[in-house]
């Protein structure tokens, strides 16, 4: 401990300012064993979601005995986070009040976990607010997962922090498409609205998964884009693409549901093994930045020549402002200073504004992704009911629309339209045509 009497100097001030470097980086380092076990809690949770989901809207049928097992796989992480969260409200140099509250509030979500759980094992509650309760419960542990990565006084890993948040969330959304994918296949019927929710959440991954490819580190973008190559994305595709185009109220192939579920885990899965390496990675950065600091309190005159060599970025304006061989332009104003440089410029808050003005330039782009949804749903219609009416295959139908759209110089869209609004006298008169040239 520093003697309070004796007189300050530059060299006290300075080693004093690196003691308090490395408290930071060790308690970012406790940070990142919270977040793990959140993450964790939430990955269970979000399972559990899924199979309640298919349980509940197959009447019981399905999903009861996987249901159950994941229940008591959740139970297990659960506890393991009512420690931590025990440990943290004791640390000494811990939890804000803002930290405590949001601990509050998912332990509170947590007790609420026996009387839900209760409810569905009774089947007393519609699958649609089952998958409602643990996305709110799931949104509040989110919440804290943000809180604690923003709270970081570390600016050298923000990098890592905002790819980090991004892929929570984009591992929720994946959770939340998982759920009510099964809630529809499950149930057997499509329905509008769950299936434009299916659609939004498809766009808030792909959102969510640009900025962690943006701020992520090159072995992990890699990593993730090597899954994309992977057999079940495509599967993932096909069945995104049958529950997405079939129209409200028409029969859905139950027995998909279990393949439905099974193939957004696999997507998920991948997602939580590349927060795994996130997470790794960013204790090791803290160890390395624990172990540089720590050696260079051993060099007290190293720290204050790069004390010197590295003045505020204020004092530079103001040098130039008095330099006589520069013609001065303007007196400094407060808050005026150089750009900063790439490395000053890397906090949390600084990168996660600056994101969300790329994301705000991106909405035209998201524009015209939900409109080509829409369009191929209304396409995938037409073809459905060619199919339907006319005996066609699904080539020969949408040969049948495109042909129609040259023809008449019409958008293949319009050509669409138009042809789920024919009614069905017409179908049968094509019907009839399409017999006599057949004789």
């Amino acid at each position: 401990m520093p003697d309070p009497a004796a007189p300050l100097s530059v060299a006290t001030l300075v080693l004093r300012a690196k003691e308090r470097e490395i408290e930071a980086v060790r308690e970012l380092a406790n940070r990142a064993n919270l977040v793990d076990v959140v993450g964790q809690v939430i990955q269970a949770l979000q399972r559990e979601r899924g199979a309640s989901s298919i349980y509940l809207a197959s009447r019981g049928q399905r999903f009861a005995d996987t249901r159950r097992t994941l229940v008591d796989e959740a139970r297990a992480v659960e506890q393991r986070l009512r420690e931590v969260f025990a440990a943290e409200s004791q640390h000494a140099q811990g939890a804000t009040a803002r930290t405590l509250s949001l601990m509050a509030w998912a332990l509170l979500g947590l007790d609420a976990l026996v009387a839900l759980r209760a409810q569905i094992e009774r089947q007393a509650m519609p699958a649609p607010d089952a998958v409602a309760a643990y996305s709110h419960l799931i949104a509040g542990l989110i919440e804290l997962v943000f809180h604690v990565a923003d709270a970081s006084a570390v600016p050298s890993v923000s990098r890592l922090l905002v790819a980090m948040l991004h892929l929570v969330q984009a591992q929720e959304e994946a959770g939340q498409e998982r759920a009510v994918g099964a809630l529809l296949y499950a149930s057997g019927v499509g329905a509008e609205a769950h299936q434009q929710r299916v659609v939004h959440l498809i766009e808030a991954q792909e959102r969510s998964l640009q900025v962690f490819a943006e701020f992520a580190e090159p072995a992990l973008r890699a990593r993730w884009d090597a899954q994309q190559l992977q057999p079940g994305v495509a599967r993932l595709e096909r069945l995104r693409r049958t529950l997405c185009t079939a129209r409200p109220g028409a029969a859905l192939d139950s027995n998909l549901s279990d393949t439905w579920f099974n193939v957004c885990t696999e997507r998920i899965d991948d997602l939580w093994q590349l927060q795994v390496k996130l997470v790794k990675r960013l204790r090791e950065d803290c160890a390395a930045r624990i172990l540089e600091a720590q050696q260079d309190l051993q060099d007290s005159k190293g720290l204050l020549r790069r004390l010197r060599d590295n003045p505020p970025p204020r004092t530079h304006v103001v040098d130039r402002f008095f330099d006589d061989a520069i013609a001065p332009q303007a007196v400094p104003a407060r808050g005026a200073g150089p750009a900063p440089a790439p490395a000053e410029s890397n906090t949390l808050l600084d990168l996660l504004q600056a994101q969300a003005a790329r994301l705000a330039a991106m909405e035209a782009e998201l524009d015209t992704v939900r409109r080509t949804l829409n369009e191929r749903k209304v396409i995938e219609r037409a073809k459905g009911m060619l199919m339907a009416r006319l005996g066609m295959t699904e080539q020969a139908a949408f040969r049948a629309l495109q042909k129609t759209s040259m023809d008449q110089n019409r958008r293949l869209l319009d050509v669409a339209e138009a042809t789920l609004s024919l009614p069905d006298f017409a179908f049968a008169q094509l019907a009839a045509q399409a017999g006599q040239h057949t004789r």
